[in-house]
C-alpha cells in the first residue's frame, strides 16, 4: 500500500463498513481490489449484526466480524453503563486478538473511527473522516472520486493505498444456504430462474419513493407486455406500505417482510429483472449483474452503473437532489415525472443488453 509504514508481506487487514445495505454493495469491489494486490492477507470485515450475509459468501474475505450496534444503543439508553463498557471491552478483545496490522474505516464517522480504534491495529487509515474520527486514525484520504460513479469514493481509495483497481464493479455473492433454500421459495410461488421481475419500492425516506399507483401500473405492464411475474421485496418495518401499494392485486407478489436477507439477495441473483428506488435492494441487482433500473430523485448517488446491463433514471430537476431537504411541498416532482412507460423503456433496453 502507499503509506506511511510498510506492510508485511501476508498482512492482516480490517475493514470497517458497518451499514447501510447500499453502502456495503458500493464498497464492496475493495475486498477484491484487496486480495489482487495483497494475495496472502488475512481479511476481515466488521459490519453490524443482521448484514454480515451481505458479504460472507466474497471469496476475497477471509472472515467476517459483527458489531451489536443494536444492543449497544439498547444499552446506553438503558443507562446500563457497565454493561455497555463490558461489551466494548469484548469487541476490542476480540479485535486484538486478530493483531491487524491495518484498518481502514470507509466509514469516516465517529462510530466507525472508535470501531477502527479498537482494532489498535498500528496502521488506521479513514475515508473522508469526519465527526472527530480524523483523531482516531493515523491517516486520511480526502476526497470523493467521481460523483457520476457507482462506488467512486471507494476507488478513489483503492487508488490512493496504490490497489488493483481497475476492475471496481460490485460484486455480490448469495449465502450458500439461501440459495439452497431458493428453490423450495420459488416453488411455492410458482417461480422459475430468471424468469420473473423484482421491484424494491421502499427505502428509509419518503422523498425518495416511487408512488404506488405507478408501481401498480408498472407491475400490470410487465406482467401483460413480458409475461413475468412481479415479486415485491422490502423489510418487515414496510409491511403497511407494502399493503397500500399491493391491494391484493394478482400480478404483484408480495414478500415483503417474508424474507430474510440472504433470501432477498437470492432472489436478486435469480431475478429476469430489478427496478427500484434509492434502496440497498435495488443496488443489489447491480452487484449481481443483474438487468436493473433505478429510479433516482431527491438523491443521485452515481449515474454511471458501471454494467451495460444497468440503467438510471433521474430526471435532474433544478431542485434536485435536495436529500433530505425537500423544497415541493411533498409533491416530488422529480419522482412524479418519471412515468411508467419510461420505466418500462428502460427495462427493455437493459433486457436486451
Amino acid at each position: 500500500m502507499s503509506m506511511r509504514r510498510p506492510l508485511p508481506p501476508a498482512p492482516r487487514i480490517l475493514v470497517v463498513r458497518t451499514s447501510a445495505i447500499g453502502d456495503i454493495v458500493f464498497s464492496s469491489p475493495l475486498a477484491a481490489a484487496l486480495r489482487r494486490s495483497y494475495p496472502r492477507a488475512h481479511l476481515c470485515w466488521l459490519v453490524e449484526e443482521g448484514l454480515q450475509e451481505l458479504i460472507a459468501a466474497d471469496p476475497a474475505i477471509d472472515e467476517v466480524l459483527t458489531w451489536q450496534r443494536r444492543q449497544w444503543r439498547e444499552l446506553w439508553r438503558a443507562r446500563r453503563y457497565g454493561s455497555l463498557l463490558t461489551a466494548i471491552g469484548a469487541l476490542r478483545t476480540r479485535l486484538h486478538a486478530h493483531r491487524f496490522d491495518v484498518a481502514l474505516d470507509l466509514q469516516g464517522l465517529l462510530k466507525s473511527g472508535v470501531l477502527t480504534r479498537l482494532s489498535s491495529a498500528p496502521v488506521r487509515i479513514g475515508l473522508n473522516s469526519r465527526e472527530g474520527s480524523r483523531l482516531l486514525m493515523t491517516e486520511v484520504v480526502s476526497g470523493h472520486g467521481h460523483i457520476e460513479r457507482i462506488g467512486s469514493e471507494y476507488q478513489h481509495l483503492a487508488r490512493a493505498l496504490g490497489l488493483q483497481h481497475e476492475q471496481f464493479v460490485p460484486a455480490l455473492h448469495a449465502p450458500a444456504q439461501a440459495q439452497a433454500a431458493l428453490p423450495s421459495l420459488m416453488a411455492a410461488h410458482e417461480l422459475a430462474p430468471d424468469a420473473y421481475a423484482v421491484i424494491a419500492p421502499f427505502t428509509t425516506r419518503p422523498q425518495k419513493h416511487w408512488f404506488d399507483d405507478a408501481w401498480r401500473d408498472l407491475a400490470q405492464s410487465v406482467r401483460a407486455r413480458l409475461g413475468l411475474p412481479v415479486v415485491m421485496l422490502g423489510g418487515p418495518a414496510e409491511r403497511a406500505r407494502a399493503e397500500a401499494l399491493h391491494g391484493h392485486r394478482p400480478d404483484i407478489i408480495d414478500l415483503v417482510g417474508a424474507t430474510g436477507l440472504g433470501e432477498a439477495m437470492a432472489l436478486i441473483s435469480r431475478a429476469r429483472v430489478v427496478i427500484g428506488v434509492d434502496t440497498g435492494l435495488t443496488h443489489m441487482g447491480i452487484g449481481f449483474g443483474r438487468p436493473t433500473v433505478a429510479l433516482f430523485g431527491s438523491t443521485r448517488p452515481y449515474l454511471d452503473t458501471g454494467r451495460e446491463n444497468a440503467r438510471v433514471i433521474w430526471l435532474g430537476l433544478a431542485c434536485s437532489p435536495c436529500r433530505r431537504h425537500p423544497t415541493c411541498a411533498g409533491a416530488f416532482t422529480c419522482l412524479r415525472g418519471i412515468t411508467p412507460q419510461m420505466v418500462l423503456e428502460e427495462m427493455l433496453q437493459v433486457l436486451e443488453r
